[in-house]
């Protein structure tokens, strides 16, 4: 059953399990948007080396569980109250796990982990860069699945002989947790969305398909690869706990589940989510744009057997992960939420500016060897002047790629629309204004991502009757206007550009 069907769902409400970078949560949405329950959980961030980020697959599982359950427990739901639940996860976060015991060979590689940097340079040498970019609307980077995938073939002993005889699987989290979900070794369901498939650099941007020609490049067996669905129809039923019997109808990779969130549809409209990374979307329609100017082409969504739309998409790897740094990294502040008042302690940025180049620079630089850097130190800097320059510099690298979408789209943006944990922080949001020049939008249902994840599920089973009711629950919350001289602007700007440079080619 495909989305935009006229089936009559049951069940008063549609959930969200939405498994983040660094917790998971299990989110019930009514009828006009608004949260019923939420519960989440946090799960442990793994260093084994300098650049090396991991997750444990079953650690998530069972978090996922837990919170399913809490949140069902918070206002005594039942399954049959559920018309539907939407899976949305962080993006090429590698699993790979076998078909019988249902046990991960090794933990999962996190989206952010640059192991594979080498593996980029081999790549690179025979055709450059942008080797696969025409296919998959990507350049070679440490941040896609394909390379990680490759990297556990090679160093997981016996697996690459298994996963050619279909033993072994493969997944993005959401193909982990559909699987699991659906029964998991007693025949969970092995499947993916288009959006989770186009961030492997696997899938063709064009056919929607597995790439034979690039997987035979990267030496990966398709045997182990999930089938790629539509993001919004029935993939299959939970088996058991307190989803039992609920449809899973939605899967969209995190920023592709919150540009559907915030209701952009219509070609042209944007919005930036501001969580452990910063990822800006704009929606082209059903033209796949090939970006000139460092952004990635990318699938934003797929509503059951209409066409495809597109994305462009502008990648910035650290931006809560920064204030987090500042946390338990340095000490310098107890919870992520006093960055904001210790910023406050100073007038302006002192002159210091961040590069949080911690695993490379993403869009639109796309420089692996580059590492984080603090530039123009002085006696007179202090915490107060590093805690601005760390809240700045997610505002000075969406600017990057807002500059870079236009370029590329040849649109110019009236406003952004935006969320993610970081909006919750005024300082940020009206220096983003400033430095944009343009009006900042937060909606009234901040938890976009989950929303959109619950919308796909909602339309594929009729709990939602299409795009313009999602539409007419998009409302403002609060904007801020842009309140800096253009002189300042543009001065500002220059000496983050020259403070960039000084993060290039750090590593050899």
């Amino acid at each position: 059953m495909m989305a935009n069907s006229n089936a009559n769902s049951t069940g008063s409400y549609v959930g969200a399990i939405d498994q983040g970078t660094t917790s998971t949560r299990f989110i019930v949405f009514d009828r006009t948007g608004r949260i019923v329950a939420v519960a989440q959980k946090e799960h442990e961030q793994i260093y084994p080396k300098p650049g090396w980020v991991e997750h444990d697959p079953e650690e998530i599982w069972r978090n996922t569980q837990e919170v399913i359950a809490g949140a069902m427990k918070q206002c005594s739901l039942q399954a049959g109250d559920l018309a539907a639940v939407g899976i949305t996860n962080q993006r090429e976060t590698t699993v790979v796990w076998n078909r019988k015991t249902g046990k991960p060979v090794g933990n999962a590689i996190v989206w952010q982990d640059t192991r594979v940097g080498d593996a980029v340079e081999e790549f690179s040498r025979d055709g450059g860069q942008d080797r696969f970019r025409a296919q998959t609307g990507l350049p070679l980077s440490t941040y896609f699945s394909a390379l990680k995938i490759r990297w556990i073939l090679n160093h997981a002993s016996g697996v690459r002989k298994l996963a050619e005889s279909g033993e072994i699987l493969f997944g993005n989290i959401d193909t982990y947790m559909l699987w699991n979900l659906t029964g998991g070794i007693r025949g969970g369901i092995h499947a993916t969305d288009v959006t989770n498939a186009s961030r492997t650099q696997l899938m063709n941007l064009e056919t929607l398909e597995w790439d034979r020609e690039i997987l035979e490049a990267f030496g990966i067996p398709e045997a182990m690869l999930p089938e790629i669905h539509s993001s919004s129809e029935v993939y299959g039923h939970a088996r058991e706990g307190a989803l039992a019997g609920v449809a899973i109808a939605g899967i969209l990779g995190d920023q592709q589940a919150a540009l559907v969130g915030q209701t952009c549809f219509d070609a042209g409209q944007a919005k930036n989510t501001y969580g452990t990374g910063c990822f800006m979307l704009m929606n082209t329609g059903e033209r796949a744009v090939q970006s000139q100017h460092g952004l990635l082409t990318t699938v934003a969504y797929k509503l059951g057997k209409q066409p495809a739309r597109y994305a462009l998409e502008g990648s910035v790897a650290i931006a809560g992960a920064l204030v987090q740094w500042l946390r338990d990294n340095l000490g310098l502040i107890a919870t992520s939420s006093d960055v904001e008042v210790l910023a406050r302690t100073v007038k302006d940025n002192g002159g210091v500016y961040f590069v949080p180049a911690f695993s490379g620079l993403y869009a639109p630089h796309w420089k692996s060897n580059a590492r984080g850097v603090i530039a123009g130190l002085t006696r007179y800097a202090n915490k107060g002047h590093l805690a601005r320059a760390a809240l700045e510099a997610t505002a000075f690298q969406t600017l990057e790629v807002l500059e870079a979408m236009e370029k590329d789209s040849r649109i110019q943006l009236d406003v952004l629309r935006v969320d993610g944990g970081m909006v919750e922080n005024d300082l940020l949001m009206q220096f983003q204004s400033d430095i944009l020049g343009r009006p900042v939008v937060r909606p009234a249902v901040k938890e976009t991502t989950a929303l959109g994840a619950a919308y796909t599920a909602g339309l594929a089973v009729g709990y939602f009757r299409d795009l313009d009711e999602l539409r007419a629950n998009w409302a403002v919350d609060q904007t801020w206007t842009p309140n800096m001289p253009a002189e300042k602007r543009a001065d500002l700007y220059r000496m983050w550009k020259r403070a960039v440079t000084k993060s290039h080619d750090w590593l050899d």
